[in-house]
C-alpha cells in the first residue's frame, strides 16, 4: 500500500475483533507518531500504551461516562438530503455508541498526553500568540493512525475522555520523560487514538 492510498483509505474504525496486536506493530506506530512535525520542534507528546484488562476497564468506565454526557449534548440531525445521508448519520451515531459501550474490549488503547509546559512567551510588545500547544500533538495522532492503516490495523481518534484527564493520568501513571513507549498485546475488527490534553487511540484488526 503506497502513501497516498494509506492517506485516502484511513477511516475511523469503532468495532474490533479479538485478534492480538503485536508489541512490534504498536512500536512501529509510535515511532511513526514521533516523526510528526511540532512547532519549534518542542515534541510535547507523551504516549501511554494500555493493554492491561483492569486499566482498560478503568479507562472505559471514564470514557463511557464522558460519552453519555456528550451524547445528550449532541445536536439533532436536522433534515437529510436523502435516505442515504440519513443511514450514514445513524450508522455513525450507532458506531460511536458501540465504541463507548465496548471500549474495554478493544485490544490496545494508546493515550496521547500533552504536558502543561510554558508556551508562547511575551516581549515588550505584549504576549506572543504562536498558536495552541496541542496543535503540536495532533499530527502525532494522525501519523499513528496512518501507520496502523499501513500495517492493516484499524484505529479511531477520540477526545471525548478529556474531561477525565486527572483520574486517567493517575491510573495509567504516564512517564515523566517526553516520550514513553510500552509493549502491547491484545487486539481488535477494523475500526479506531484521550487522556491528558490530547486524544486517545486504539489499535486493532
Amino acid at each position: 500500500m503506497d502513501a497516498l492510498e494509506v492517506l485516502m483509505t484511513t477511516r475511523a474504525m469503532r468495532r474490533y475483533t479479538a485478534e492480538p496486536v503485536s508489541a512490534a506493530d504498536i512500536d512501529t506506530c509510535l515511532r511513526a507518531a514521533q516523526q510528526a512535525p511540532t512547532g519549534g520542534n518542542v515534541q510535547p507528546q507523551q504516549y501511554v500504551v494500555v493493554d492491561d484488562p483492569a486499566q482498560k476497564a478503568a479507562v472505559a468506565g471514564w470514557y463511557q461516562r464522558a460519552y453519555d454526557r456528550y451524547e445528550k449534548a449532541l445536536p439533532g440531525p436536522g433534515e437529510f438530503r436523502d435516505e442515504g445521508a440519513e443511514r450514514q448519520w445513524r450508522r455513525g451515531r450507532e458506531l460511536a455508541r458501540h465504541l463507548a459501550d465496548h471500549l474495554a474490549e478493544v485490544p490496545v488503547l494508546v493515550l496521547f498526553l500533552q504536558p502543561l509546559i510554558p508556551w508562547g512567551g511575551q516581549d515588550e510588545d505584549g504576549p506572543l500568540d504562536i498558536g495552541r500547544l496541542d496543535a503540536s500533538v495532533y499530527p502525532a495522532v494522525q501519523n499513528f493512525c496512518l501507520a496502523a492503516r499501513a500495517l492493516g490495523l484499524g484505529t479511531a481518534y477520540t477526545t471525548v475522555i478529556r474531561w477525565g484527564t486527572s483520574a486517567s493520568r493517575r491510573a495509567n501513571r504516564p512517564p515523566p520523560s517526553p516520550i514513553g513507549t510500552a509493549g502491547a498485546t491484545s487486539a481488535a475488527d477494523r475500526r479506531r487514538s484521550s487522556a491528558g490534553r490530547a486524544a486517545d487511540g486504539l489499535a486493532g484488526r
